[in-house]
């Protein structure tokens, strides 16, 4: 029983966090600015010393990038926002129920809104004493999955009452989440009017530094690949898009892949970004708009992107899938 003038408990509930990068809160160059800003200042992504590097950010980056970024942006903002916004809102709202009546199914942003640590909060209030937190990265990356993570913990130490709290792994060579992509990936090309020489799937860079330090993510994203293509019975071009600053990159680039397979006979492509869980800016401008346009100037004469797993039926089963696994000795998924 509880004793008269005690704070209100609510029902012990579950919760799973859908977590990923993060978008500007509008398609102009403010909220841009501080969108990168915040994304720019994260040791995780740049590791140059601050001392070095805010001068560099604060001094030329934020005050020329932002209005080409919002440039980029405009070309792919939805009526409802971000693309990678609306796309993690619809897979989080389509998971709603799929766990039980005892589990919340919520969704943040590492960069921008809505922040982890509020959405972490708000599952807390109601209820929530196990959390899930699942960064959406297949491949693990210290500067997205590791960040991600970071940011929950960081709020997680201010609590005096923590929740138990589990982690998404990565899951890039999952058998669900293969399939997944074969699936969604073979839909696409019924679609097409023409038959690709060659499919590019173009990951996410990183410095190469990363490698070097031990980030396991190019190994990752190399094995998505390669099971991905054993799935589909076909060899896959892989690339890597992205590249930002004077460090080397890993390697291949998805531009200048693009630009040199006319030259080599292969003008008909279709280009697919396993790496992203949600269409966003770098898939949707980078690779749709400017991938085409560099394979076309350069000779090619069919150019496809094909769209990521977003809240399709078989992207929301896959997920179904490794989330229920994670919940296991939590509770019995129906």
């Amino acid at each position: 029983m509880i004793p008269p003038g005690h704070p209100a408990v609510p029902a012990p509930r579950i919760g799973v966090l859908l977590t990923n990068l993060g978008t500007p809160d509008a398609a102009d160059a403010p909220s841009v600015r501080r969108y990168l800003a915040e994304f720019l200042s994260d040791r995780r992504v740049v590791e140059i010393p601050p001392i070095a590097w805010q001068p560099i950010l604060r001094g030329i980056i934020l005050r020329t990038r932002p209005k080409k970024s919002a440039h980029a942006y405009q070309q792919v903002w939805r009526d409802d926002g971000s693309p990678l916004a609306a796309f993690t809102r619809l897979q989080a709202e389509k998971l709603a129920g799929a766990f039980g009546d005892g589990v919340m199914v919520d969704w943040a942003m590492r960069y921008g809104r809505p922040a982890i640590a509020e959405r972490l909060q708000a599952m807390k209030d109601a209820g929530c004493e196990r959390i899930l937190i699942a960064p959406l990265y297949p491949q693990y990356c210290a500067a997205t999955t590791a960040t991600a993570n970071d940011k929950a913990f960081a709020h997680l130490a201010t609590m005096r009452w923590q929740p138990a709290v589990r982690t998404l792994p990565p899951y890039y060579d999952d058998p669900a989440y293969i399939a997944a992509l074969k699936d969604s990936i073979e839909a696409s090309l019924a679609q097409l009017d023409f038959t690709p020489d060659a499919i590019v799937t173009s990951f996410h860079g990183m410095p190469e530094r990363t490698l070097e330090k031990g980030d396991p993510y190019h190994c990752h994203c190399r094995k998505t690949a390669r099971l991905l293509g054993e799935a589909m019975g076909r060899e896959l071009v892989v690339a890597f898009q992205s590249r930002f600053g004077r460090a080397k990159w890993l390697e291949p680039a998805t531009d200048t892949t693009l630009e040199a397979l006319p030259g080599k006979g292969v003008r008909k492509v279709a280009i697919v970004a396993p790496g992203f869980s949600a269409d966003c800016l770098e898939t949707l401008e980078e690779l749709a708009i400017r991938g085409r346009e560099s394979f076309e100037a350069a000779g090619g004469t069919h150019f496809a992107y094909l769209p990521c797993l977003n809240d399709e039926p078989g992207s929301i089963a896959m997920l179904r899938s490794i989330l229920a696994r994670e919940l296991e000795g939590w509770v019995r998924v129906p």
